[in-house]
């Protein structure tokens, strides 16, 4: 089985999780394979328990900052280990608070990408 992206996220406070990682290998871009990859995370957050998702991203990643603002992440201020960091000055955070319930259509977050 050939991978075409990964993703992580990890605890970030009580209720809520830190995208840490997302990558979609080059061949594969452009097909929704990132839309599906943040989806399963949104998921697999709500099945945890956490109401919101938060992540950092830089101005040098437009498709990023597309993709995230698409799927209703807003801005916010530096959270955690961010907060104050000079290696951090330049970065963008985002966060959006998850619905209760909403899930993912099973076969987005796990269609074959051809």
């Amino acid at each position: 089985m050939r991978r075409w992206g990964a993703a992580r996220c990890g605890r970030s406070g009580d209720d809520a999780a830190e995208v840490k990682r997302m990558y979609v290998i080059p061949s594969a871009r452009g097909r929704g394979l990132s839309k599906a990859v943040l989806a399963g995370l949104e998921a697999a957050a709500r099945d945890r328990g956490w109401t919101t998702l938060r992540l950092e991203t830089g101005p040098r990643q437009p498709e990023a900052v597309a993709l995230y603002e698409g799927a209703g992440y807003r801005p916010t201020a530096a959270f955690g280990a961010y907060a104050g960091a000079r290696d951090a000055a330049d970065s963008l955070f985002y966060e959006r608070v998850l619905e209760p319930g909403a899930q993912a259509p099973r076969d987005s977050a796990t269609r074959r990408i051809q």
